[in-house]
């Protein structure tokens, strides 16, 4: 029989930011999958309480969660990082499948933000298709992403008037191909940046920043200024906001003066 997966983007953790269309499904469907850090990471605790909350406000009948154990995942800058990142995936698409195969019913994977930007929840669950062991029927809910809140929180517009926005990573910003978007760009929008690599790009004076992070919590932080002059009170921030919660999640725009 034919199951429903649905990935539920909810939004970067204000139970206020879930959409109606995200609400309904979690109340639709017998059982949340989330995955669960906290053996190797104990702070991501509060990650999954932050999962409870918006659950609790948009479910009140009740919700059942089923925790599964997330692989670990080289991050210590491998060879080749694309290979490490596909072991990964294939290693997580093994435990969600186990997990699903022990529970009946109609299921969700809760998805921080939105599912369709830099997530891998789309390719764990196309991974779960292709190895067939269970029948599924996915569907994809989008969510705020933390990208939409920058931007409303520092009350700006992404783009200059008819230009581009460019997304990419910490990783990428300094490399050949980073470079490239950097001297062609003049909007960046920068993701997945622990290292803050814009500390290391030419001319900082030639660059707005406009920071955020564990945007939708109750300890959200910003800082906005010129990126030469800002960016040591990021990196305090980002340390901060660290030390409160065990971790922390961070998104920011570089735009070109």
């Amino acid at each position: 029989m034919t199951r429903r997966l649905a990935l539920v983007g909810l939004g970067p953790g204000d139970p206020e930011l879930v959409t109606a269309q995200a609400a309904r499904v979690l109340r639709e469907v017998d059982y949340f999958l989330v995955a669960d850090k906290t053996e190797r990471h104990p702070g991501t605790a509060d990650l999954l309480a932050m999962r409870a909350e918006i659950c609790a406000r948009h479910v009140p009948d009740g919700w059942r969660v089923v925790r599964v154990a997330d692989p670990e995942r080289d991050r210590d800058a491998p060879a080749d990082y694309g290979a490490a990142v596909r072991d990964w995936h294939e290693a997580r698409a093994v435990a969600f499948e186990r997990a699903l195969l022990a529970n009946e019913g109609d299921a969700a994977i809760l998805v921080w933000g939105d599912p369709t930007l830099y997530d891998s929840a789309i390719r764990l669950a196309d991974r779960l298709v292709e190895r067939g062991a269970v029948d599924l029927r996915v569907e994809v809910v989008p969510g705020l992403s933390s990208v939409q809140l920058l931007a409303a929180r520092h009350g700006l517009v992404l783009n200059t008037v008819g230009g581009p926005v460019t997304l990419t990573t910490g990783r990428r910003l300094l490399t050949d191909a980073g470079a490239t978007n950097v001297a062609q760009g003049d909007n960046l929008v920068v993701l997945l940046d622990g290292a803050l690599a814009c500390r290391e790009l030419p001319d900082p004076d030639a660059w707005q920043l406009w920071w955020g992070a564990n945007l939708g919590s109750a300890d959200e932080k910003l800082v906005a200024g010129r990126l030469s002059e800002v960016i040591d009170r990021v990196q305090r921030e980002r340390e901060e906001a660290r030390r409160a919660r065990g971790w922390v999640m961070d998104t920011y725009l570089l735009r070109r003066s």
